[in-house]
């Protein structure tokens, strides 16, 4: 069964805003825990057939797995893949969009992530094998919480500065829409306002023509 990922972003920028934010979620719901924290490289694809991927990661996933994957391919027509290094784990991600939204920044999606025994390069080079090509690189330091029930994701990322994603897991297409407004309400409640797809559509494309400068940094960009 494919579950439904609801990610709504906010942009902090600064250390003093990420603090506030923690601050904030205290006050709102005092059980409100960090759950972890990690480093990660996060690797995006484009190109590619979906077909050659499934084909390419016989022998690296199981057979359920791999059907699972397949499955979510043939549901949907846009979709990005990733590799990810979390803390020395290797995934393989693929996220696809629900609706209008694009499956590489939007809210609603369906997310299929599974850890391989593979080193990221050498994960890496299946996908550019089948035919994939590097979109990006990206580095990110993640402090998770819990608060809610809701996903609150801290990231500090090379270009972006601190980010902040809240999240919530569904199980069908039809709750996606009470997720979404669960999740607002909770941002609202947290005094942080929605950054714009169009505002962030333009910072992932000014990455991508620009990452080779931000990953593995500190360095952050503004982008209106």
């Amino acid at each position: 069964m494919q579950n439904y990922e609801v990610e709504i972003k906010s942009l902090l920028g600064s250390e003093e805003k990420a603090d506030a934010l923690r601050k904030k979620m205290q006050e709102v719901d005092p059980a409100s825990k960090l759950i972890s924290r990690n480093k990660q490289l996060n690797h995006y694809f484009t190109g590619g057939a979906m077909a050659a991927l499934v084909k390419t990661m016989e022998g690296h996933l199981p057979f359920k797995v791999l059907k699972k994957l397949s499955d979510l391919i043939t549901r949907v027509t846009e979709i990005s893949v990733r590799t990810r290094n979390k803390d020395g784990a290797v995934y393989l991600v693929v996220k696809a969009s629900v609706g209008d939204d694009t499956s590489a920044n939007g809210v609603a999606r369906m997310e299929f992530e599974e850890r391989v025994d593979l080193t990221l390069e050498q994960l890496d080079r299946l996908l550019l094998r089948a035919g994939f090509r590097y979109q990006a690189k990206w580095s990110r330091e993640r402090e998770e919480y819990m608060c809610k029930g809701t996903t609150v994701c801290l990231d500090k990322n090379a270009g972006y500065g601190w980010l902040a994603e809240f999240e919530k897991v569904v199980p069908s297409a039809g709750e996606v829409d009470s997720a979404r407004a669960e999740v607002i309400q909770l941002m609202q409640a947290c005094a942080v306002v929605e950054l714009p797809q169009e505002r962030l559509e333009r910072m992932f494309a000014f990455y991508n023509a620009h990452w080779p400068e931000y990953y593995g940094t500190e360095k952050i960009f503004t982008v209106e």
